[in-house]
């Protein structure tokens, strides 16, 4: 009952194993590979060992788990393989680990010989602290603490960013046009490169023969450009196909450009785009994307958790977005990538015990098992003391034999809508939040009288999904209002980056003037007035 039985290639597994995943990545051209790490911190390795990429040391594949021992206790959190192949790996620590094909100094351990086991890579990067790394077909890319990019491997296409067409055998910082800019997110396809810098812009290099860069043109390219097309939208996230690339703004619009013969663009049809495209799902707004070099399929998720689909879709071409039934993007990949692969670092979602939490959460707004009653607005929602005393103090004191409330068996409340009043006893049941980003606004005010600082998060993130350069001012007052500083922050960060749009705003007018008197000094202190 743990959820990388999602991945074929764990069903061999015992459970006693599977319960003590942690984190998964799953590869190979069949998707017949995999390393997983258990909650012990320990690697292990399963599968066919294509070009020793199980980093066990010899060439031998394996139906059983191996510990990968060179990278046991390390705390991986980030793994990525390239179809070459060849895996790297990145601890807590921002140390960065490689292995399997060489045969293009794609490992950035200076030669070109097969790795067998994990090696620590040091070229060009002491001191250094990795927080991501990437991979092509035969090149990779890091991303260091402080945003600078390092490449190495092939370069026939210019995908390391150098300028030439030279491999480049160890890590090697990308400067050309980018110097220093700081870089939030990287990616590759299967022969280009992508980044995306912290002020939302985006640069492409390496092959571009499908458009894949977003540049206008099939040109390949040495060294970083900028796609100018998106000029004046700040992309927040980046993800890169086979040939295609998808970049998701922070207003939540999905665009995409490149190769396009499976549909994987999402454009409705299957001709290929060598400029950003935008691409409507449903008129949703969206807060991931999702792609794997190894693969012809998209994917993203809404606001509301709709997770769509479209590419290739085991043999199949759906050329525009298409509803799932999945809960996350992850589960695209394992159903219907081809391989079937994971398309990031996978954290396993451990179900233990979920018939328990199952009957929980269907007990709520039970009519026939409940002990007391909220009326709301004139609407009942039944449910249990002892639930609510153990999920919440608020509901610990209420229900004291010394006060009124415990021998009542129905309770009513004026100072919350019943959206909002049902919304935080569901989730008291089910850690779940089911509200619209406009109406979280209450339930933040709520958790915020009640003490629950956790609902108070969960608060925060989905009011983060539906920022719009029309709301932004409200939830930013908000934020203050309620002490939700990260929030906060995330507002103000928003607002600077649609300054003009924000402040025409109606929402902005009304704003208390000691709350604009404060933005503006913010707003100042950033750089917003400088010419």
């Amino acid at each position: 009952m743990v959820d990388a039985n999602k991945w074929p290639i764990f069903s061999i597994l015992s459970y006693e194993e599977l319960v003590k995943i942690k984190r998964i990545c799953v590869f190979g051209s069949s998707g017949n590979e995999a390393l997983y790490i258990d909650d012990e911190d320990d690697v292990y390795a399963i599968g066919s060992n294509c070009s020793s990429c199980l980093g066990l040391g010899d060439t031998h594949s394996s139906f059983e788990p191996r510990k990968v021992e060179a990278l046991c206790k390390k705390k991986i959190m980030d793994i990525a393989f390239g179809s070459g192949p060849h895996v790297l790996a990145v601890s807590s620590t921002g140390d960065m680990y490689s292995w399997g094909h060489n045969g293009y100094c794609q490992l950035g351990n200076g030669g070109s010989s097969q790795g067998l086991a994990p090696v620590l890579i040091t070229a060009n990067l002491q001191g250094k602290k990795i927080l991501k790394v990437a991979c092509g077909s035969h090149h990779s890319l890091a991303l260091s603490q402080e945003g600078e990019i390092y490449a190495w491997g092939q370069n026939n296409c210019g995908q390391v960013g150098s300028g030439t067409t030279t491999n480049q055998p160890t890590p090697r910082k990308v400067m050309a046009v980018i110097g220093t800019k700081v870089a939030s997110s990287i990616a590759c396809g299967q022969t280009s490169s992508m980044a995306l810098m912290e002020n939302g812009e985006v640069y492409g290099w390496g092959y571009n023969g499908n458009g894949q860069l977003g540049l206008g043109n099939n040109v390949n390219q040495p060294n970083p450009c900028r796609v100018q097309q998106l000029q004046n939208i700040i992309i927040c996230q980046l993800a890169c196909g086979y040939a295609h690339t998808l970049a998701l703004s922070d207003e939540g619009v999905l665009y995409t450009w490149g190769a396009n013969s499976y549909g994987q663009l999402g454009t409705g049809n299957k001709a290929n785009q060598v400029s950003p495209s935008k691409v409507v799902v449903n008129g949703d707004r969206l807060v991931e994307i999702a792609a794997s070099h190894y693969a012809h399929i998209s994917a993203a998720m809404t606001e509301t958790g709709r997770v769509y689909m479209w590419g290739q879709c085991r043999g199949q071409s759906l050329t525009s977005p298409f509803l799932t039934r999945f809960q996350c993007t992850d589960d695209v990949f394992a159903a219907f990538s081809a391989p079937l692969v994971t398309w990031r670092t996978y954290c396993v979602d451990k179900m233990q015990g979920a018939q328990i939490a199952e009957c929980i959460a269907k007990s709520f707004d039970d009519s026939n098992t409940s002990d007391i009653k909220f009326v709301v607005e004139g609407k009942d929602i039944h449910v249990h003391k002892s639930i609510l005393k153990i999920r919440c103090e608020h509901f610990r004191s209420m229900f004291q034999s010394c006060w009124d409330e415990d021998e009542k068996d129905s309770i009513e409340i004026n100072q919350y809508p019943y959206t909002v009043y049902r919304a935080f006893l569901e989730y008291l049941y089910t850690d779940q939040v089911q509200l619209k980003p406009e109406q979280a606004i209450g339930l933040l005010d709520l958790a915020n009288a009640y003490c629950e600082p956790t609902l108070k998060q969960h608060c925060e993130k989905i009011i983060k999904k539906g920022i719009t350069t029309e709301n932004v001012a409200m939830l930013y007052a908000a934020a203050i209002k309620f002490e939700a500083k990260e929030l906060e922050g995330f507002c103000f960060r928003f607002a600077l980056n649609h300054m003009t749009a924000v402040t025409q705003t109606e929402a902005f007018g009304h704003l208390d003037e000691c709350v604009v008197k404060e933005f503006i000094k913010k707003a100042a202190l950033s750089g917003a007035f400088r010419y």
